[in-house]
């Protein structure tokens, strides 16, 4: 069993920051990959920011420059801080985690239950 829960979400203004925690526990033999994703009331789910087990990055255009996404593999936790934060940036943030099991050693993607970020005009 794998676990991934994100906390940090909230209601912030325009112009505020929020940072958003990721956690992923249980039978990991290695993670690839974590990202963040978003989806917004009647839109798709889309890709916010994702690092490699190395270290590479990969920002959505959106919120280049106003996000960072890190990591501390050792914890398997990855962050995102968010600052320049808008309005049309609210929406239910989603982690991810591409990993492979210790129990089947296959690969696959593991996903949190998402948190709620709220920006004011």
């Amino acid at each position: 069993q794998v676990q991934v829960e994100e906390s940090g979400g909230g209601l912030v203004q325009a112009g505020g920051s929020l940072r958003l925690s990721c956690a992923a526990s249980g039978s990991i033999f290695s993670i690839n990959a974590m990202g963040w994703y978003r989806q917004a009331p009647g839109k798709q789910r889309e890709l916010v920011a994702i690092i490699t087990s190395v270290g590479s990055t990969n920002y959505a255009d959106s919120v280049k420059g106003r996000f960072t996404i890190s990591r501390i593999n050792a914890e398997n936790t990855v962050y995102l801080q968010m600052n320049s934060l808008k309005p049309e940036d609210t929406a239910v943030y989603y982690c991810a985690a591409f990993l492979t099991t210790s129990t089947t050693r296959l690969n696959g993607d593991y996903w949190g239950r998402g948190t709620q970020v709220t920006v004011s005009s």
